[in-house]
């Protein structure tokens, strides 16, 4: 049987209109935990799990968020850069780390991102500017504002 529960409203917010329409929606399942595997329902997406670290073929799920959160940051940057009549290359990577906060059985365990970015032709202080903007209109960064620390950085390169 399968529960469901009421979502808080609150947490939902609307971003200037009555009603946020759903434009998306996908779904993993997993088994085994971190020494495990996910996968898509209809099976056409399939990843060995595995702890970090770990010699064993597979990836991690801070692999897999720094995976969709540098894909999802780098798009929201190509809309900023559209908006500022900019079309060159850009190039964002995100490094996710893992911290632990207590020695007990069942960690006390944090996320933190550092995202690093690049933009072809461009100054670093206005590279800087643009990746503080699709921070603002990132979906990955804004589940995470005010949960877990993201520094973001203008590099030369990458």
């Amino acid at each position: 049987m399968a529960y469901s529960f009421p979502i808080n409203r609150h947490y939902f917010r609307n971003y200037g209109s009555d009603i946020m329409q759903k434009i998306y929606s996908t779904t993993m399942i997993n088994k085994g935990g971190r020494s495990g595997k996910s996968y898509s329902p209809n099976q056409s997406f399939k990843l060995n799990i595995e702890d970090p670290g770990s010699k064993n073929l597979g990836t991690n799920p801070e692999e897999l968020f720094a995976a969709g959160y540098s894909a999802c940051f780098n798009s929201a940057l190509d809309y900023v850069k559209k908006k500022n009549e900019i079309n060159v290359e850009s190039v964002i990577k995100v490094r996710v780390s893992l911290y632990n906060h207590s020695d007990s059985l069942v960690p006390d365990v944090t996320l933190g991102v550092d995202i690093e970015g690049w933009i072809k032709d461009t100054s670093i202080i206005e590279t800087q500017r643009m990746l503080e903007e699709a921070h603002q209109a990132c979906p990955y960064s804004r589940a995470i504002r005010g949960n877990i620390p993201v520094t973001i950085t203008a590099v030369e390169q990458i």
